[in-house]
């Protein structure tokens, strides 16, 4: 028996997303999960397509902040009784990254990760198990940078902050 997007979106991602999550939350609030997923859809201009709203609503639809892959999304929608292609995922978080209602977090140059909390704050990546979460923003201090090229200024600094267990 297959759950429904509504019935699934309560579920954890993975054990590891809730951590850290102390950032604002700026998630609108509806009356349902699906509310939620137009409302922060359409904070993007978004038209709410059926697959963009039951992705949605897993990412933001109890109102926290995860951090996902395409893969894990996909699998966590194929559960939840989805019926979506791992390319229509990757394109549909790269669409909800363009209009800035998510962005990408790239560990090791080859693995991405999705963040519904797009304020610039560092990330903890657990090489044990693959797992991104985010990292206290208040002990991060960075005093200065090499200067930019000639032509160019720096856009963003991503801090990764790389771990594994003892």
């Amino acid at each position: 028996m297959s759950r429904s997007a509504n019935e699934f979106h309560l579920k954890p991602l993975h054990k590891a997303h809730y951590m850290n999550n102390m950032a604002e939350i700026e998630i609108p609030k509806g009356n349902s999960p699906t509310e939620t997923a137009a409302r922060w859809l359409g904070k993007g201009d978004l038209r709410p397509t059926r697959q963009r709203v039951a992705l949605a609503e897993l990412l933001i639809g109890d109102g926290r902040h995860r951090h996902v892959t395409a893969e894990s999304l996909y699998e966590a929608a194929r559960e939840g009784g989805v019926s979506v292609s791992l390319a229509t995922v990757y394109n549909t978080l790269r669409a909800f990254c363009e209009v800035g209602l998510m962005q990408e977090v790239t560990v090791n140059g080859t693995r991405s990760y999705f963040d519904t909390n797009t304020h610039e704050h560092p990330h903890f990546y657990w090489e044990d198990d693959g797992v991104l979460s985010d990292a206290p923003a208040e002990r991060l201090h960075i005093i200065g940078l090499p200067p930019a090229p000639e032509g160019a200024e720096v856009a963003s600094v991503d801090v990764v902050i790389r771990l594994r267990r003892r």
